[in-house]
């Protein structure tokens, strides 16, 4: 599933590639992926400029021209494409998005949406979100401030989106990698030195993973070399079985609350 890296790089190469361009077509396959009559979505969304993509924890934010927004989250297995009909992904489009002869395509949004809301809605949908890690006001003190109030296990609280919007089980495992922590380790049995590093392991990992791409292997458009380039330098995400760059140990999986979850046994503590 994409998480904030993901859609962070996302955010940014559709910035450059439709802001300020109108939707000049729309195609709806799967009436699910919306939530409103595919009549209503067309009629509202076509011939609006997009102002400005925004990110939300794990969410996209299209902010249209006449103050509605499109708001996306891809789920598990959805990405999108930018390109023209011969270059599109041989793969089932659920919805289209066309800005003349180049089309943005909404691909395996089986369990994820694109949903037309106004302002309001927009944020009674995401108030629950915590705070995003990577913004300068989110301080080391203030982090230290919410772990105080959470108890359990490490893992299950960085993938919780009221406690920290946009990290999963990607980089829920890269952070405490990074950290030298189990990601299975109870809250309650971290000093504080182990927490101010995974503040400063949050902030490294996020940022590596937007500078190179993310994770996801689905290349955004024609020719696309980047996104994807940090799953390369993944260090226990998805490498179960295979050795660990730091030490020289197995990495395992392990499944927390129903999630799988890798580290090293070795050089994590």
């Amino acid at each position: 599933m994409p998480e904030l890296p993901e859609m962070e790089h996302y955010k940014m190469l559709l910035n450059e590639k439709i802001a300020g361009k109108p939707v000049t077509d729309i195609q709806i396959n799967r009436e699910k992926s919306i939530n409103v009559n595919p009549e209503l979505f067309t009629n509202t969304v076509r011939n609006q400029r997009i102002m400005q993509i925004n990110r939300r924890g794990k969410h996209l934010l299209f902010e249209l021209q006449n103050g509605q927004t499109l708001l996306l989250h891809l789920m598990l297995g959805g990405f999108m494409f930018f390109g023209n009909e011969a270059e599109k992904p041989k793969r089932t489009i659920q919805v289209r998005l066309s800005f003349g002869d180049h089309h943005l395509y909404f691909i395996g949004l089986r369990l994820g949406y694109l949903h037309l809301l106004s302002t309001n809605e927009v944020k009674e949908r995401l108030e629950h979100l915590g705070p995003e890690p990577l913004q300068a006001d989110f301080t080391e003190n203030g982090f230290l401030k919410l772990l105080n109030k959470k108890h359990g296990r490490l893992k299950t609280t960085f993938i919780d989106q009221d406690f920290i919007a946009g990290i999963g089980n990607c980089y829920s495992a890269e952070i405490c990698y990074h950290a030298k922590i189990f990601p299975t380790k109870d809250i309650d049995d971290l000093n504080e030195r182990y927490r101010r590093t995974l503040y400063h392991s949050m902030k490294v990992v996020l940022q590596e993973g937007i500078q190179f791409g993310g994770y996801m292997e689905s290349p955004f458009f024609k020719g696309d070399q980047k996104t994807g380039n940090y799953r390369e330098l993944c260090q226990v995400y998805d490498r179960e079985g295979e050795l660990c760059n730091r030490c020289g140990a197995t990495i395992v999986m392990e499944e927390v609350s129903s999630r799988k979850t890798y580290y090293c046994p070795n050089c994590q503590q």
